[in-house]
């Protein structure tokens, strides 16, 4: 039991570093080189959601709306999102992307599509639906962890 929680932890750490270190080389670059991480996720919970306020988006990234704040101004700074005020309720604030948010957030679209072909094109027939159950799992995991 020892050797299969080192050996667990260990991928599932090694996959989570690798994971971030290749995105951030591949989407973190040319036009979107004053990006982090963070703020590529804010984009794409922006382009994602359907309802554009800040409390949704803040929600569906799993963090609250001050911290979400903290990112959006440096998103609005880099001109990458726009805020602005419902005309029903001052108290709501939308967001939208501006056309450079717009191109990061299909820039990083694609790349996961393109990461997604590249792993599929690695497992067999027989291997998918067991990959789908393992992610599936650990989705579950982590969610109820979070208290979903």
């Amino acid at each position: 039991m020892e050797l299969e929680y080192s050996s667990l932890n260990e991928v599932l750490v090694k996959l989570f570093n690798e994971i971030m270190e290749e995105e951030g080389k591949a989407i973190i670059s040319g036009e979107f080189k004053d990006l982090t991480n963070n703020d590529m996720h804010v984009i794409e919970a922006i382009g994602l959601s359907e309802q554009k306020n800040m409390t949704s988006i803040a929600s569906h990234l799993g963090i609250t709306v001050g911290s979400l704040t903290t990112a959006m101004n440096s998103l609005v700074n880099k001109k990458y999102v726009e805020r602005f005020r419902s005309e029903k309720d001052r108290r709501v604030v939308f967001v939208k992307l501006t056309e450079s948010g717009m191109r990061a957030f299909h820039h990083h679209e694609e790349y996961h599509h393109q990461m997604t072909e590249a792993i599929l094109k690695r497992l067999t027939p027989e291997e998918m639906p067991v990959l789908m159950k393992l992610l599936e799992s650990l989705n579950e995991f982590f969610k109820e962890r979070k208290g979903e």
